[in-house]
């Protein structure tokens, strides 16, 4: 009897914790793991990242959500994809000589070198690019509960550019660095940057 008491006092703390560990997981934050150079220079392949399902999503947040449905080479569910929003819901967003236009305002790119800004991004429109996507096609703006997004090495990037919109029900939450592992500049570019 004393052994069982004992057995018991051991393994339940251990189950409790687990269960706040899971329930944490799944309602609060998780972690995720980029896969490619599509961040880069602010995130690198297999740079794990902190996920909050419940942080408001903002201009220039990094984000993870499931591709699968979206993109169509995304053939497998949960298959989470890192990427900066630059569209929120309503917005018209546009692309000229390396400038990213958001309702008519350029953004600041300074997460990104002029060469990153430059070479890959194209020249391009929302109307522009929705010929060729599968859903939303002719849209002028960003469609109410979907987001725009591009990867920061524009020129490696599979974003927004060729498949189209993120809905808010795909995404995971915003994307923050560990502090460990990084530096300063790439944690503000991450962390900080939303408006």
């Amino acid at each position: 009897m004393k052994f069982l008491k004992g057995l018991l006092g051991f393994i339940i703390p251990i189950a409790i914790g687990l269960a706040l560990a899971l329930v944490i997981k799944a309602t609060v934050v998780t972690v995720a793991k980029v896969d490619g150079p599509s961040m880069e220079p602010n995130l690198v392949n297999n740079e794990r990242l902190l996920v909050w399902r419940h942080a408001k999503i903002k201009h220039l947040s990094v984000i993870v959500f499931d591709a699968h449905g979206e993109d169509p080479s995304a053939t497998k569910p949960n298959t989470d994809y890192v990427k900066r929003v630059v569209g929120l819901p309503g917005d018209t967003v546009s692309s000229s000589n390396g400038n990213i236009y958001v309702n008519g305002k350029k953004i600041n790119q300074n997460f990104i070198s002029h060469y990153q800004r430059t070479t890959g991004t194209g020249n391009w429109d929302l109307q522009t690019l929705s010929k060729s996507w599968a859903k939303h096609p002719n849209s002028v703006k960003v469609p109410k509960g979907n987001y725009f997004v591009l990867g920061d090495h524009r020129s490696v990037s599979n974003d927004g550019r060729y498949w189209g919109f993120v809905p808010k029900k795909k995404i995971t939450g915003v994307a923050k660095t560990f502090f460990w592992g990084t530096t300063k500049a790439k944690r503000h570019n991450v962390n900080a940057l939303g408006y």
